[in-house]
């Protein structure tokens, strides 16, 4: 198998790389199955979780590793990924991720262990590290620039969709099947596409530049310390050693991965990227975005399904009006993007967001859906103004021997964002229902009030078995994890109303320079405009 593009005659044309519209067009279905899969597989989980515990014996601290082995595994080899799937060939590393994700998302059909369950888990997301950065910088790789930000705008809208696909596919599978069926779907997606991958061109980079190993290693072990910092914080405590202890661990290598990088000949990243306002604007954005929309939705399925009363397939179907604006904004993000620039798209875009989580505190315990409608279409509106600016920002900025290591970058955001916003909505939240309910228990006996100060699932869990005074406790519970999200929710806006002021000030406009220069050194000159074309 040649897993090369064909090399073309001029540089200007290394997008197109002698494939035809049909070639394109099919490998940009294919590329957005694949990360469909991924962005699935990630939150597919959370509603098999009951039925695993029941069927498994597992404590609650492997159930959260269940879910977070693989979103740890997957965040801390995506650098590493995308400069293998450079140097090696992008096909080739995503067949290889497909075969490692498909294998070990069987092995749970046979092996029924918390632990081995936790292990198959990581080792998908290991294989979900060489999927996500190689389907993305296959399409940058083989479209030209006209029409790069069009194919990335449609798969970053895929993407932002893949976790209400991943919602309603469980929901619907465990409607009517056992837990083990999310991993034959799983199984079976991915050898579909495995066959329908090895239908399409590859590419790498023509230079082959040799991979920086070590620096390939820090970055790895510093995001997976980090991350696993982030994810025992709101068990742990923010103020536990570990928890603390871990995450300045992974700023101290992150520090030590930079400095290494600017010495090495052929860095795994070039650091130096970080100085231009699209580049850094796009990070940035991303892992704000990603932190509160994973944020968002932990605390909002909760409240669907413990509030509310929806099952697992209504809250999957309530939340497909949140699927809807991202995949609109992100197929036409080439029709709207270059007309109002990168700053724009993407303040707008988080003050959207910010808006729609603080129109969130409208809902109360007899809220309809209506009610929890509106406020979604909001949010999926900033988060589809958001999604694509920014990743064609990281992916436009980098060279183009080096689209896989900017995809990993991309996606890096992205998980690094996901676990920061469950952690902080996760923290709040919980403190917030202790510190509310606790004095409304005082009546009750303590068996009662320890359990239900735990989480608003185990205080209904009692209440439903005390008779009429479990309506009491249920109700009371119910208005404290009312109160304790809102406050999450306000948090999460305070958070990306800052990072929109920020962003402001630093990101690039339509004529490519900065509202100000933050930096004197670091400000873009004007870009020279060519006749009929405008600067993204």
């Amino acid at each position: 198998m040649v897993d090369t593009l064909a090399r073309p005659e001029r540089p200007s044309d290394s997008a197109i790389g002698g494939m035809s519209t049909r070639a394109r067009h099919w490998l940009l279905t294919v590329a957005c199955l694949d990360v469909l899969t991924v962005i699935a597989s990630m939150v597919a989980l959370n509603a098999a979780l009951p039925d695993i515990a029941l069927q498994t014996s597992a404590t609650q601290s492997q159930l959260t590793w269940v879910v977070d082995g693989y979103t740890l595994a997957l965040a801390c080899l995506l650098l590493p990924a995308g400069a293998i799937g450079d140097r090696y060939g992008r096909r080739g590393a995503l067949l290889t991720g497909l075969v490692i994700f498909g294998l070990a998302s069987f092995a749970p059909v046979i092996f029924d262990d918390p632990v081995q369950i936790i292990v198959a888990r990581a080792v998908a997301g290991a294989g979900a590290a060489f999927i996500m950065p190689a389907t993305l910088s296959l399409l940058t790789a083989a479209y030209p620039k006209a029409e790069r930000n069009k194919a990335v705008g449609i798969w970053a809208g895929v993407a932002g969709s893949g976790a209400v696909v991943g919602f309603l596919g469980t929901g619907t599978l465990l409607h009517f099947f056992e837990w083990q069926s999310v991993f034959w779907a799983l199984t079976a997606a991915s050898v579909g596409l495995l066959i329908l991958t090895c239908t399409i061109r590859s590419s790498r980079d023509e230079h082959r530049t040799p991979i920086d190993w070590i620096g390939g290693a820090l970055i790895a072990t510093a995001v997976a310390v980090f991350v696993f910092g982030v994810i025992e914080a709101p068990a742990q405590g923010w103020l536990d050693p570990l928890v603390w202890g871990s995450m300045v661990a992974g700023v101290v290598l992150t520090v030590a991965f930079a400095l290494v990088q600017l010495h090495r000949t052929h860095p795994l990243l070039d650091i130096r990227l970080f100085k231009r306002p699209d580049f850094a604007t796009g990070a940035i954005g991303i892992t704000c975005l990603f932190a509160a929309n994973f944020g968002f939705f932990f605390v909002v399925m909760q409240y669907m399904q413990l509030v509310l009363g929806y099952t697992a397939l209504q809250t999957a179907f309530a939340l497909v009006p949140l699927a809807i604006p991202v995949l609109v904004l992100g197929a036409t993000t080439h029709l709207w993007s270059p007309r109002i620039g990168l700053r724009a798209a993407v303040v707008s875009g988080l003050v959207l967001i910010a808006a729609g989580l603080l129109c969130m505190r409208t809902l109360e315990v007899d809220s309809s859906f209506f009610d929890l409608a509106w406020p979604l279409l909001i949010i999926s509106a900033g988060i589809g103004m958001c999604t694509a600016p920014t990743t064609s920002a990281i992916m436009n900025a980098a060279p183009d021997d080096k689209q896989g290591v900017a995809s990993a970058v991309n996606d890096t955001t992205r998980e690094v964002g996901a676990a920061v916003g469950i952690a902080a909505a996760g923290s709040v939240l919980a403190a917030q229902y202790e510190h509310l309910l606790a004095p409304a228990l005082g009546a009750f006996p303590e068996q009662v009030r320890g359990p239900a100060l735990e989480s608003l699932a185990q205080a209904l869990e009692v209440a439903a078995r005390m008779g009429p005074a479990g309506q009491v406790l249920s109700l009371e519970a119910q208005r404290a994890f009312l109160s304790a999200m809102d406050l999450s929710m306000t948090v999460l806006s305070v958070a990306l109303l800052v990072a929109g002021v920020f962003i402001g000030l630093w990101s690039p406009g339509r004529d490519g320079r900065q509202l100000r220069a933050l930096r004197r050194g670091l400000a873009r000159p004007r870009a020279r405009r060519v006749r009929g074309h405008r600067n993204p």
